[in-house]
C-alpha cells in the first residue's frame, strides 16, 4: 500500500509542477490553485506512503527521482524545453542515486 501511495504523491507533484508555468508567477487565480492544490496532495499521499512503512530517505529519493524524470520528459513533449546533454546526464545520475539508495537503503 505504500507504494501505492508513493505514485499517487509522484503523480500530484508532476502534475503541480508543469502547471507552475501557468500560474504565470502565482498571478492567475485558478492554475495557482490547481498547483497548489496538486502540491497540497503530493505532500498528503508521499506522508502517508512514509506513515504506511516505507523509510523517509529512500521514499523521498524515489519520489523527487521520478518526479524529475518526468518533468524533464514533460518538459521536453509539452513545454518545447530543450533536451540537452547535460540534462540527459543529470537525469541519469538521478535515476542512478534512486537506484542506489534502494539497493542499500531499502534493507
Amino acid at each position: 500500500m505504500a507504494y501505492v501511495f508513493l505514485g499517487l504523491a509522484i503523480a500530484a507533484e508532476v502534475l503541480g509542477t508543469s502547471l507552475l508555468k501557468s500560474t504565470e508567477g502565482f498571478t492567475r487565480l485558478w492554475p495557482t490553485v490547481a498547483t497548489l492544490s496538486a502540491y497540497g496532495m503530493a505532500f498528503f499521499t508521499l506522508s502517508m506512503a512514509i506513515q504506511k512503512g516505507l523509510q523517509v530517505g529512500v521514499g523521498y529519493a524515489i519520489w523527487s527521482g521520478l518526479g524529475t524524470t518526468l518533468i524533464v520528459v514533460i518538459g521536453a513533449l509539452f513545454l518545447s524545453e530543450p533536451v540537452t546533454a547535460t540534462k540527459v546526464i543529470g537525469v541519469v545520475l538521478v535515476v542512478a542515486g534512486v537506484v542506489v539508495l534502494n539497493l542499500g537503503g531499502a534493507h
